[in-house]
């Protein structure tokens, strides 16, 4: 007999896999592939380069046009350090809210939808509900690129694409872009108390940090308040979120890198801040580097690219999630994710799901039943509209 899963139940046994990005998330999709094919459902498996994380796509009813694509990645990001209540990876539920990494971003709406695949099979839907997860979107989208190739060569071309990520269950159109980079900057060693025989590549960094904190402070002076991304905020944010180098204290550091990220309204061109950087580092940082160390050098590389989600003119996806939800207005958010992928690839898209950001990548991450309740009614009228 094929397994059955209540929505918490299949959103328990999703978050119990622990698919921190650094991890493979292979168990959770040969999980879900096992799960689906107990109903007769084939699935595909994408895999990154070495083979140790894959995307999922897999069509739910007949492979043909008009159909809609569930997308959600199946990664999470780590607990580290997060002082948490209960297991993170073990949903808890308490008050009217489970607890667990990944109940809010976003395991949840996947499971949701996935729990209910016995009832859209019994419905006969005549229009398919396909189902793409990915991998790798907490570390820059960096599955679904492939994800969305393959279904634009293998599956009938469908009529909209509802990314999953947390929204309240309101209708998102628009996200920002997002560019990754790393930044490496090489000095020269010296004794500490020979300030003028070295190059610190520490702090040759923190004022690299603070150029990119200025142009982000101009941006800000400059936001228009009502821009649509505002007030969460309505500017191209600038954020160094790691830095590493130097050996000791009394030593003028060699190497340092840092991590930083571009999220950029649709108005701005990521381009011309990377252009504004690498200026000041050719002007402003590297001759003086480089009179006292030739073999100075300060390189940056990006790391990975999502392309913003915009408004689309009446677009069928979001026609379609007004019309299971209700709501006739729709948001912009600060955040990035694969539907600006899946709208460059030709697809309509939006996001639609449950649970909060807000609560996202805090410790004691939580969704509220209430959110799984909505969401599983969404999925049901989806059903039984695809099944009219």
């Amino acid at each position: 007999m094929a397994s059955t899963y209540t929505p918490v139940e299949m959103i328990a046994k999703l978050v119990g896999f622990d698919t921190v990005s650094r991890n493979s998330n292979l168990d959770l999709i040969d999980f879900v592939a096992d799960y689906l094919a107990e109903y007769g459902v084939s699935s595909t498996k994408v895999y990154n380069d070495d083979g140790t994380k894959a995307n999922l796509f897999a069509t739910v009813g007949p492979n043909v046009e008009g159909g809609i694509v569930l997308s959600g990645h199946t990664d999470v990001v780590p607990v580290d350090g997060q002082p948490w209540d209960t297991d993170p990876f073990e949903v808890v539920e308490k008050d009217g809210k489970l607890y667990g990494r990944g109940t809010a971003d976003m395991k949840s709406f996947s499971a949701i939808a996935l729990s209910m695949v016995p009832e859209m099979l019994e419905k006969g839907i005549k229009k398919p509900i396909h189902f793409a997860l990915s991998y790798d979107e907490e570390v820059g989208c960096l599955g679904s690129p492939r994800l969305i190739e393959y279904l634009a060569k293998e599956a009938a071309k469908p009529r909209a694409v509802i990314v999953g990520e947390p929204t309240m269950m309101d209708i998102v159109t628009a996200h920002k872009g997002i560019v990754g980079l790393r930044t490496k900057v090489t000095g020269r060693e010296a004794h500490s108390s020979l300030v003028e025989d070295g190059v610190s590549a520490v702090m040759t960094a923190t004022r690299l940090v603070n150029f990119i904190a200025d142009m982000m402070a101009e941006n800000k002076a400059k936001m228009d308040p009502d821009n649509p991304y505002a007030p969460a905020p309505g500017y191209t944010t600038l954020h160094v979120g790691v830095i590493n180098g130097g050996t000791a204290m009394n030593i003028i550091s060699r190497e340092c890198e840092f991590l930083w990220d571009i999220r950029y309204i649709a108005e701005d061109d990521p381009q011309d801040f990377i252009d504004r950087f690498n200026r000041y580092v050719e002007e402003e940082i590297l001759p003086a580097m480089k009179a006292v160390a030739p073999e100075a050098d300060i390189v940056t590389e990006i790391r990975s690219s999502t392309p913003a989600l915009g408004q689309e003119e009446d677009g069928e996806a979001e026609m379609l999630c007004k019309s299971l939800t209700g709501k006739n207005n729709t948001s912009s958010v600060a955040y990035a994710a694969e539907a600006g992928q899946f709208q460059e690839a030709g697809f309509s898209t939006v996001i639609c799901g449950p649970g909060s950001i807000g609560i996202a990548h805090q410790p004691n991450e939580f969704i509220e039943v209430d959110q799984v309740r909505q969401s599983e009614a969404f999925i049901r009228k989806l059903i039984v509209k695809l099944a009219g």
